[in-house]
């Protein structure tokens, strides 16, 4: 195959495109799928500041830098877990990568707050994904609105909207359903927040940062065994092999139809929110989940020892 843009040889195919692109303009495109989201989705400007939420894999890091590139004002935001082993190497990698590059970095670390995630598995009889994902999503919004930031962006690609929007749908999850797309304006306490990265599948991003010589952390979660993410994730990539394109036909279709209608619905029949009275996060009842399960693994910690 060659490429598109310059004819020479191309190294990375894209099918749902009909078109491949060789190691030098390969870049070029994912910039302009950046650059296409940004404006169309009127996302942030360059007077904005950005805090980027970063875990230390390939996604949050290419958008990271791809920002940085496009002259915009960002800044990392990393929550180290405090799980052994795996998030000392995770915040090495963003640490070094950030230093690399010149860039402002935030660390909140979860053991000095009072809830590292091995005491979340071992108190809490809920899925640990699942909470550790609450915990993130609240620390990231909070830490936006104390810092003055405009906007919170994450690096969720295509195949993660994908998968999301897929296992929503499968449990006809109208809050979620409502809110779910490339960006949630502020509200309620709520922070701007987007996602750049949701035009590119997740085979497109690991190819920028490779590309681009990137150093991620790509070790697994030690307790993301099993996780329903995973396989909704190799559903829709089987779906998408035999049928390229499929992925973004989804998604648009889902923004376009149905997006507005669980939109409306949710005005109707969703909580109204108020500050935590723990925290001052927003939430539809007096305190927050992240503070009842903080004082849930107190208390549970307090009868064991």
């Amino acid at each position: 195959m060659k490429c598109i843009r310059c004819k020479k040889t191309a190294c990375v195919a894209l099918p749902s495109h009909h078109s491949g692109f060789c190691k030098d303009c390969f870049p070029l495109f994912f910039t302009k799928q950046v650059e296409t989201a940004i404006r169309r989705e009127k996302m942030f400007t360059h007077d904005e500041r950005i805090l980027v939420a970063l875990s230390g894999g390939k996604d949050s890091l290419a958008l990271m830098l791809e920002l940085k590139l496009q002259g915009y004002d960002v800044t990392g935001l990393h929550i180290d877990l405090g799980i052994p082993n795996s998030s000392e190497k995770a915040r090495r990698k963003v640490e070094a990568f950030c230093e690399l590059h010149e860039l402002n970095l935030r660390v909140f670390e979860m053991e000095k707050w009072g809830l590292p995630i091995p005491d979340v598995k071992k108190h809490v009889n809920r899925p640990v994904c699942a909470v550790c994902g609450k915990m993130k999503r609240h620390h990231f919004n909070r830490i936006a609105r104390e810092e003055g930031f405009d906007v919170l962006a994450t690096g969720h690609n295509l195949d993660d909207e994908v998968a999301r929007l897929f296992a929503n749908t499968l449990r006809w999850d109208t809050a979620y359903l409502s809110d779910q797309g490339p960006i949630l304006p502020a509200s309620d306490g709520f922070v701007r927040k987007v996602k750049p990265l949701f035009r590119l599948s997740e085979f497109e991003t690991a190819n920028y940062a490779f590309l681009k010589g990137i150093e991620i952390h790509s070790d697994p979660c030690p307790y993301a065994s099993g996780a329903s993410f995973t396989h909704h994730k190799e559903l829709w990539g089987e779906l998408e092999y035999r049928s390229p394109g499929q992925k973004f036909q989804f998604y648009q279709s889902f923004l376009k139809k149905g997006k507005p209608a669980f939109a409306n619905l949710e005005k109707e029949i969703g909580d109204e929110l108020k500050p935590c009275d723990e925290c001052g996060s927003p939430t539809s009842a007096e305190t927050c989940s992240v503070c009842r399960i903080k004082a849930a693994v107190k208390a549970s910690k307090e009868k064991t020892e």
